[in-house]
């Protein structure tokens, strides 16, 4: 297989094997520390405790390690110029010096709405460096969701991208301060002449448990929270997802074209290239030609990616015209990306999309399928290492391998609740540290998880629990389906009753055969499981961050 670098090859004899996965908690196996570990017992991490992690303490201290090792190292690379290590180091330092010299201190929120630029990150390091937490915002979040963040944080500073300066410039909130990162506005000076105007920065002392950043949920549900990290959650979570075929180094070069303001494109993305010093071609905007094409260019290694990016590939059939010799990973989260996707991308590229699961609160990643010796399709992976894993019931019992269960976590990248919601935060963490997620999933006999659904995106039909992705499951092996989306909606005899999105392969909507797709559904799932209704659609309501607009599909 070509493009992809084979475990054996890095591993081989005589060096040492990948880190060991995470711990799958069964019913006859409580949290041990494993013998010899250099970590303290996860039994230790709790909400407000202090985490686990490898130093140093933060991406601006991680981006400082890698400037003094490899200061001429490219670090970035976007449309129209590259940054060394150094120099992104140097301009981190007069950011931070801009932050301090307009009054931010330990503690104060910096909110940070930008696009995937070179600022994004210069801003983002310099309210670390600064003793700040970070409140990094989706440019595309509309003026009252932006209102909603800002005003609940407690921001004292917004540095916000040409898109969305006159939104947040409007809304006029009482103590924030609005610096846009582009000139252009007479009375809002720009972060560049802040910087030609700054000073030296003064050294602030950060700890593991001081608060980092305020990332908030994407929203698919309700209001978004926000979500505490502690800098020892962002930490850990960055060391815990370079494991495995993750294993990223220095000499790679890794795609950024997942929004920054994501906490997984941030953490994992942004954070892991800055511990190891590898090289970030940032994307402000996905478009499939240009952004493959950018990719051929800068001879990209790793792609982090999410699965409406490699559906739109396909779709458009790009991937025939582009060779991509250099990459060896490719990964994909937020959603569950349909068969025809993964044999389709592999077949093109030589390359298996390496599937994981994540949440915000677990900062945010939990699965991957890079820990175990193969991507495993239709699973999520294997929990990543110094984390613990339970899939319990109703009752609170852990459940035997191949039944459902809600998947708890528990680790040093939990989070420490949500800000200003003590009773979310109460319902979210157990008092010794358990996260529970929400979500549904069940596991083989090797721990392979498989995601079911989330509990609160079941359905009911007379009585019975209907899980949304078992339906798209089925839909989505017929070849005439490319995507789907499966959600309930309310019915006068049964309670509720399922209905299908269903995005045709080659977009021919005219052309597809609704009733076949019925039979699919009626040969391999029980009466109450199969859609009464079907919807062909040309795409799917996503967030930003690449997650089914559920709601959206109720309320059509």
């Amino acid at each position: 297989m070509t493009g992809q670098r084979s475990p054996a090859g890095r591993f081989g004899p005589g060096r040492p094997g990948p880190p060991a996965a995470g711990k799958i908690v069964r019913p006859d196996d409580r949290p041990r520390q494993r013998p010899g570990s250099r970590l303290r017992p996860l039994r230790d991490v709790g909400p407000g405790r202090k985490a686990d992690f490898v130093e140093p303490v933060d991406v601006a201290a991680r981006l400082r390690r890698s400037a003094e090792q490899h200061p001429d190292r490219t670090a970035l690379v976007w449309d129209g110029g590259r940054r060394t290590y150094g120099e992104l180091h140097a301009r981190v330092d007069v950011g931070t010096a801009v932050l301090q010299g307009i009054g931010i201190t330990a503690g104060d929120r910096v909110a940070l709405v930008a696009g995937n630029t070179p600022t994004f990150v210069e801003v983002a390091a310099a309210a670390l460096r600064a003793g700040a937490v970070l409140v990094p915002l989706l440019p595309g979040l509309a003026p009252d969701e932006l209102r909603h963040a800002l005003a609940d944080s407690g921001a004292v500073v917004a540095v916000v991208g040409p898109e969305r300066i006159d939104a947040v410039a409007a809304l006029d909130l009482d103590g924030l301060r609005v610096v846009p990162t582009d000139a252009g506005r007479e009375d809002l000076p720009a972060w560049d002449e802040l910087c030609a105007a700054a000073g030296e920065p003064a050294r602030v002392e950060r700890h593991a448990d001081d608060l980092g950043a305020i990332v908030y949920t994407s929203g698919t549900t309700g209001r978004p929270r926000g979500a505490m990290l502690s800098r020892g959650n962002l930490a850990a979570n960055q060391d815990q997802s370079l494991a495995g075929r993750f294993e990223v180094t220095g000499e790679d070069v890794i795609l950024l074209v997942l929004p920054l303001a994501h906490i997984y494109a941030f953490n994992v993305g942004l954070g892991a290239a800055l511990t190891v010093g590898a090289t970030m071609v940032l994307v402000e905007r996905f478009e499939p030609a240009p952004t493959l094409q950018a990719m051929a260019d800068h001879e990209v290694s790793v792609l982090l990616g999410a699965p409406a990016i490699y559906v739109a590939w396909l779709r458009a059939g790009l991937l025939a015209d582009v060779r991509l010799p250099a990459l060896r990973l490719a990964v994909s989260g937020a959603a569950p990306l349909p068969p025809a996707v993964l044999t389709g991308f592999a077949g093109a590229t030589g390359v298996t999309i390496e599937e994981g699961y994540g949440l915000t609160e677990a900062s945010p990643s939990v699965t991957s399928n890079a820990m175990g010796p193969a991507p495993r399709p239709g699973s999520v992976g294997l929990p990543l290492p110094n984390l613990e894993l339970r899939l319990v019931d109703d009752d609170g019992g852990d459940v035997t391998p191949g039944d459902p269960g809600e998947v708890w976590v528990r680790g040093p990248n939990v989070f420490q609740g949500y800000w200003n919601d003590p009773e979310a935060t109460a319902a979210a963490l157990t008092g010794d540290g358990w996260l529970r997620t929400g979500d549904v999933a069940v596991r083989d006999d090797e721990g392979y998880l498989f995601l079911v659904d989330r509990k609160r995106d079941l359905i009911i039909v007379n009585g019975f629990n209907v899980y949304p992705r078992e339906v798209e499951r089925v839909l989505l092996e017929d070849a005439e389906v490319l995507d789907v989306a499966v959600v309930g909606t309310d019915h006068p005899l049964t309670g509720e009753t399922v209905v299908a999105y269903v995005v045709p392969r080659g977009g021919q909507a005219d052309h597809t055969d609704i009733d076949h797709l019925g039979d699919v559904c009626r040969t391999k799932l029980a009466r109450y499981k199969c859609p009464t209704r079907f919807e062909i659609v040309e795409s799917l309501p996503m967030t930003a961050s690449g997650k089914v607009r559920r709601g959206e599909l109720r309320s059509d």
